[in-house]
């Protein structure tokens, strides 16, 4: 089923974008996306900043594959490439960025890789979809689009630049 077109989702990203901007005060903040997709819509929310406000933002690559909770059970299947993030988050205010908020698993894993990092001021978290099901008590303080979903059910984002067209689907448990 398909839960976003390549326009809605443009719109997304820009209310995703212009919630930053209000949330943080301005632009005195800096973009860091969950690798792999994340990463992508916070290079998607920079240009959008860029646009609407004249100030292009820093963004970096954040690899949690190290942090993850299921890393010894022998279920994470990822793959350790790095994080990228070329600037000190020293106090700075962080725009946590991801495609499919869940569980929240995730999220505890990327907050204890930017805490190896240092001490962040604030983080605050984006999502294009927030599908529900958490099992950590985590909420995004900006949501592309909420998606009520059965845990049989999957939320599949895809991106021009990795997939060839933008878009987000549900799909059924054997689809």
């Amino acid at each position: 089923m398909h839960i976003l077109n390549a326009e809605e989702m443009r719109r997304a990203v820009t209310r995703l974008a212009m919630q930053a901007t209000e949330v943080c005060k301005g632009t005195d903040f800096v973009l860091v996306g969950i690798r792999t997709r994340g990463v992508i819509l916070a290079r998607r929310m920079q240009k959008e900043i860029a646009r609407l406000e004249g100030v292009t933002l820093p963004v970096g690559i954040l690899d949690i594959s190290l942090y993850r909770d299921d890393l010894l059970s022998g279920a994470c299947d990822a793959v350790f490439k790095g994080s990228e993030i070329d600037f000190d988050i020293e106090g700075k205010q962080v725009v946590l960025c991801d495609d499919v908020l869940y569980t929240g698993r995730t999220v505890r894993a990327a907050l204890a890789a930017l805490s190896s990092m240092g001490r962040a001021g604030a983080v605050r978290l984006y999502t294009l979809v927030d599908r529900g099901h958490r099992e950590l008590p985590f909420r995004a303080d900006g949501v592309g689009k909420n998606v009520p979903t059965s845990k049989k059910e999957r939320v599949v984002v895809r991106f021009a630049e990795t997939d060839g067209e933008d878009g987000v689907y549900l799909f059924k448990s054997g689809e």
